[in-house]
């Protein structure tokens, strides 16, 4: 993981046409804005992992109703089938993953060969899916090298399979992601496995969850898949690439959300109309559950895109920039420092004054608490990435 002193949030970049630039499509623009609605984003998808879900158990533990009720139960996975808003954080990452490649590319490409910005993403891709080791051997308090079920290591995969196609055609690329999805619909609906039938997406009885005892040995709590739905998250990012090469053209900025908001309601739609053949399943990442996912997570960056970006209401979503321009460091930190245990060491002995107020109390403490320690990174340009 690099530490080191970046240039503002709002700092320009510039792109310049690389060598090989009768590859990359769509008329790349010569001047690129750091897209701040895109940290903002990340920064607001962060914030449920590291406290706001907390935050509205906290208010349900004070004043338990009809509306906090609906939130606490979005704010969790769904059980097996269905989708739920905590089940987009991650199809989110994904999705961000992707978007942020073109610009990276773009931005290296000024001084950088290809080969030369492929070994940095190859340092990357292996720094990313040790963290994830890392964050699930502490979680799990033994060795786990491979778990690709939490985000670091799908992303890691996913953002090196994105960038070994980052300088083809768009419609090269979305025939990619378009296609890994089918490869993965057909394989989930027409391979068998012993005790195993084909097309079966039972907890207990799928392809995934079988082909993940045969190469790592184990099912996890919950029947998470593994090894094969990891195939699916790449569609995501490359959804994401593709929207991130569009918003770097000189195309108008009403064309632009347009046409992000026809490719979250596409997905959205195709989804749910799977849905009765191919069940939206996180879990095992099914095709139907991929595209509703990267749908919704579209819509969601489209409102932060016209929010701070266009209309520029960049003070508003300062609070979700400061987390989401340290979100690598944050989301290990959360496995690394114990800032809930700490934080109740003061906040539970208030238990008898506090009554019901204590959880959302401790909530907001733990909450405050990690963003200043972030906010005091942002204002030293203090940023840990990869």
């Amino acid at each position: 993981m690099a530490i080191g002193r970046s240039t503002t949030a709002t700092a320009t970049e510039t792109k310049a046409e690389p060598a090989t630039s009768s590859s990359l499509r769509m008329d790349i623009s010569p001047g690129t804005k750091r897209l701040s609605s895109l940290d903002a984003f990340r920064g607001w998808t962060m914030f449920w992992i590291v406290g706001g879900s907390a935050l509205v158990a906290g208010l349900q533990a004070l004043n338990a109703n009809r509306v906090i009720n609906a939130l606490v139960y979005e704010l969790n996975h769904s059980d097996w089938q269905g989708l739920r808003f905590y089940d987009l954080i991650w199809p989110s990452f994904m999705l961000m993953t992707g978007m942020s490649l073109p610009f990276s590319y773009a931005k290296r490409s000024l001084t950088q060969t290809h080969r030369q910005i492929l070994m940095r993403v190859l340092r990357r891709f292996l720094v990313l899916f040790l963290l994830g080791s890392l964050r699930e051997s502490i979680h799990f308090n033994r060795p786990y090298l491979i778990e690709l079920s939490s985000a670091l290591q799908p992303i890691a995969v996913a953002y090196l399979a994105a960038f070994l196609i980052v300088r083809r055609s768009w419609r090269f690329q979305a025939a990619v992601g378009a296609g890994i999805l089918v490869f993965y619909a057909l394989l989930l609906a027409f391979v068998p496995a012993p005790g195993v039938p084909a097309g079966s997406y039972d907890r207990n009885a799928n392809l995934v969850l079988w082909t993940d005892l045969v190469t790592v040995g184990r099912v996890l709590p919950e029947h998470w898949g593994t090894v094969i739905c990891t195939l699916p998250t790449i569609s995501t990012t490359i959804v994401g690439m593709l929207l991130g090469e569009l918003l770097m053209t000189n195309r108008s900025t009403a064309s632009k959300m347009k046409t992000i908001g026809m490719v979250g309601l596409s997905g959205v739609v195709l989804g749910w109309a799977l849905n009765p053949v191919i069940p939206i399943v996180m879990k095992i990442w099914t095709t139907s559950y991929g595209l509703a996912s990267a749908g919704f997570a579209c819509l969601m960056f489209l409102v932060f895109y016209w929010l701070v970006d266009v209309r520029g209401y960049r003070k508003l979503a300062f609070p979700f920039l400061v987390i989401g321009m340290n979100a690598v460091a944050i989301y290990m930190s959360e496995s690394i420092i114990p800032w809930s245990n700490i934080v109740a060491i003061f906040t539970h002995s208030l238990g008898g004054t506090l009554g019901s107020f204590t959880p959302l109390f401790h909530a907001i403490a733990v909450l405050t608490i990690e963003w200043l320690v972030l906010y005091w990174m942002y204002k030293r340009k203090i940023f840990l990435t990869a």
